[in-house]
């Protein structure tokens, strides 16, 4: 989705949660609360750009983000809240211009539906503050057969040790 669409802060039609990598029940720890703060409160916490992206669901332009480059290893997080998403060795150069990784961590993101501009995708989501991150595909490489093609700025990246 293009920003000048997202910042007019048009509601996405047609939307179905569905959990992906989802703890199971008795096996793991609780999740935290859910991160949630008002309009005003993720504007003075994000840039721009992570706010047009994380909160209306926009999509920064191929090729800019510096986390595409990223090789060592650490942990990429959620720019919104912290929390860890994809470890480093889940990335791969999927050609496409944004970072992209073959799985997210166990209950990390959560999905749904996302059949705006005419076509039918699977939009991922940070699982504890909402934050949109970008989409998953079924074109990634034989380990998982996904490509979660995320967006830098709706991450930052923290090197191992």
């Amino acid at each position: 989705m293009d920003l000048s669409r997202a910042s007019k802060g048009s509601p996405e039609p047609h939307v179905t949660e569905v959990p992906v990598n989802a703890h199971k029940p008795g096996h793991d720890a609780p999740s935290p609360p859910p991160v949630s703060k008002s309009a005003d409160e993720w504007k003075a916490a994000l840039t721009p750009e992570q706010y047009a992206v994380l909160r209306e669901h926009g999509t920064e332009p191929r090729g800019t983000s510096p986390l595409n480059k990223e090789k060592r290893d650490g942990m990429f997080r959620c720019a919104g809240c912290g929390q860890e998403l994809f470890a480093s060795g889940t990335k791969f150069d999927s050609g496409t211009g944004w970072p992209s990784f073959d799985q997210a961590l166990p209950g990390a993101v959560t999905t749904k539906v996302d059949r705006s501009y005419g076509m039918t995708r699977t939009e991922v989501l940070c699982s504890r503050c909402g934050g949109h991150l970008g989409h998953v595909f079924s074109d990634g490489p034989p380990t998982t057969g996904e490509r979660y093609c995320m967006n830098g700025c709706a991450m930052t990246f923290e090197p191992k040790g």
